[in-house]
């Protein structure tokens, strides 16, 4: 039974094509998908997207949709970027991901970040003045790129410049994913 009316919604989640941590690619999509919104799986190449389950063991393959540099920014309402050390350490360094975030930010849209997935953010330079969270090692990078606060809770609601839902681990996905029904619920 779905949790909130989405119908109509349009959802890009970017990715690496390996790394991505499991729990916080899938459990989202299908959830997102379950409430009625359109999903589409962005990765680096259309090859498949090996993910991981704490970033060791091989988990599920998810065939992406497209890839990052062919997906239109301007045709989606919210921005997914799971984590996954792996993944986030290789996202953060490729230029169209990078590109992608910034259009969302610029633009204001709402951006939705679990885990590893802020880096992508402080790489593209759209994170000052935000309050956020994330997994606990990446508070110090966050506080350097001019995060006005990082707090240690499992959802950070922050409306500075775009919308920002942060969450620090596939524990708090119940939370995480209450926030982006709401952000997208509201938009």
């Amino acid at each position: 039974m779905p949790d909130a009316d989405l119908d109509g919604r349009r959802v890009l989640a970017i990715v690496t094509n390996y790394g991505v941590e499991q729990d916080e690619l899938v459990v989202p999509v299908e959830h997102l998908r379950d409430d009625g919104a359109q999903v589409t799986v962005a990765a680096v190449s259309a090859d498949p997207v090996q993910t991981l389950v704490g970033d060791k063991d091989p988990g599920r393959v998810v065939l992406p949709d497209t890839t990052i540099a062919e997906a239109d920014p301007d045709d989606y309402d919210l921005l997914l970027v799971p984590g996954g050390t792996l993944n986030a350490d290789s996202l953060r360094l490729d230029s169209d991901a990078l590109d992608v975030v910034r259009a969302f930010a610029d633009a204001g849209k709402p951006i939705a970040a679990i885990c590893h997935g802020p880096w992508a953010l402080v790489s593209a330079g759209v994170v000052e003045g935000k309050d956020m969270t994330s997994y606990a090692s990446l508070q110090t990078d966050l506080r350097n790129a001019g995060v006005a606060s990082w707090t240690d809770t499992s959802v950070v609601r922050d409306e500075t410049r775009y919308p920002l839902v942060t969450s620090r681990d596939p524990g708090d996905l119940d939370d995480f994913l209450a926030a982006i029904d709401d952000l997208l619920g509201a938009g």
